[in-house]
């Protein structure tokens, strides 16, 4: 009986960032062999993180980003170079989260004619010219919520809808076991000629792809009676029926773990009074700034800019990068330098896509194209071609 097995599939990864998303697909059977992220504090940042979470997992590859230019300046020609020297494999991936704040309800709201915005056009501009197989791209609900981001975005799906079967669903993370809520679309793209289109025009319901769902954390928001808020200090006990690993506590570096654990004694020191800092109630996240977590409920969305870092539920500090980290779903064995000015590691960290639920999303186009017979088998170790459609 011969043996088949999946090759790795490649992946090129745009705005890269912490590598949050390629972590993802890594764990899902990937392999990221091109990365692209401009900001170049990041680009050291993933490069540290992803090579000690790899060594971790018995991968002595070390991380790096392959090209710190902006997406604008990159060529085609140059991406195929240096990721498959000069010749682009019969199968391949681009995945990728373009810089979402013009379309974040806390961001400026530009649109698609903000900066930021167009870095979204000119990210499906390259997939129309390196032509993967398949695309997955994740943004802020915002950008289909929002109508003159939508009427702009259908005009635009238009275009890459002439060569990929585009489908795109609100994923929130708070339902792939991370103790945060947030919504975030991803869209999927198949190019057309490696899958049939019966298969896809076939599909029941709304969507033609399998989208990601767990059982075990589905509609987590209204499954449980979450605590609201408490005096600071209090004494609490856990509402037994909410899963732990959805609460914030199980984020939280013990005192007697803080000088063991990577990253967990970096934080900010606060400077405001005491007193006035300790009114503020456990849970307390609806106001502007000083949103103090509460230890039994999940996180709203980590979101770290101008050194606003969520307070932490029963202690005088705001939470550390470790905490943080945990709150995006990333694993202890992915350390950060510690040279690196902590603004830097909490903005890097709260742009990134939680782990879990890039894994998850991950897992669900791997499933996709294998069930779909798009991707090349392995007998016996040698390449042979998939069905024909």
């Amino acid at each position: 009986m011969h043996k088949q097995s999946t090759p790795k599939v490649p992946i090129l990864s745009f705005y890269s960032g912490g590598g949050f998303l390629d972590m993802g697909f890594e764990k899902a059977g990937f392999e990221i062999v091109w990365t692209n992220e401009n900001n170049k504090l990041f680009a050291r940042l993933h490069a540290e993180g992803i090579t000690s979470w790899r060594k971790s997992q018995g991968n002595g590859i070390k991380a790096e980003i392959f090209n710190t230019k902006s997406i604008t300046e990159i060529s085609s020609g140059e991406i195929i170079n240096q990721a498959f020297s000069g010749k682009k494999p019969e199968q391949f991936g681009v995945i990728g989260g373009p810089p979402c704040q013009d379309f974040s309800v806390y961001g400026n709201r530009g649109g698609f004619e903000g900066e930021r915005g167009k870095l979204t056009i000119m990210y499906f501009n390259k997939i129309l010219e390196l032509k993967p197989t398949f695309f997955v791209m994740e943004n802020v609900a915002g950008l289909i919520r929002q109508k003159s981001n939508k009427d702009y975005l259908i005009e635009l799906l238009k275009k890459i809808g002439r060569h990929y079967y585009i489908d795109y669903n609100t994923l929130n993370a708070l339902n792939f076991g991370v103790p945060q809520f947030r919504e975030r679309v991803f869209f999927a793209g198949i190019r057309k000629d490696v899958v049939a289109k019966k298969l896809i025009n076939e599909a029941p319901g709304e969507h033609w792809f399998n989208w990601p769902e767990s059982k075990l954390y589905k509609d987590a928001f209204s499954k449980y009676t979450w605590p609201e808020t408490s005096d600071f200090g209090s004494k609490l006990q856990r509402p037994k029926d909410i899963p732990v690993e959805l609460c914030v506590i199980n984020c939280l570096v013990p005192d007697n773990q803080i000088k063991k654990i990577a990253n967990a004694n970096e934080y900010f020191n606060l400077h405001s009074a005491k007193e006035k800092l300790m009114n503020i109630p456990e849970g307390q996240t609806n106001r502007p700034s000083f949103k103090r977590l509460h230890r039994f409920r999940f996180s709203p969305t980590a979101c770290y800019g101008n050194n606003e870092v969520h307070l932490h539920p029963y202690k005088h500090r705001r939470i550390s990068v470790r905490e943080a980290l945990r709150i995006q779903g990333v694993p202890d064995t992915y350390v950060l330098p510690s040279d690196v000015p902590l603004s830097k590691k909490f903005k890097m960290i709260g742009n990134g896509v939680p782990v879990p639920m890039a894994e998850a999303m991950a897992s669900a186009m791997m499933s996709f194209l294998i069930e779909k017979h798009i991707l090349n088998r392995q007998l016996n170790g040698h390449l042979v071609k998939s069905k024909a459609k």
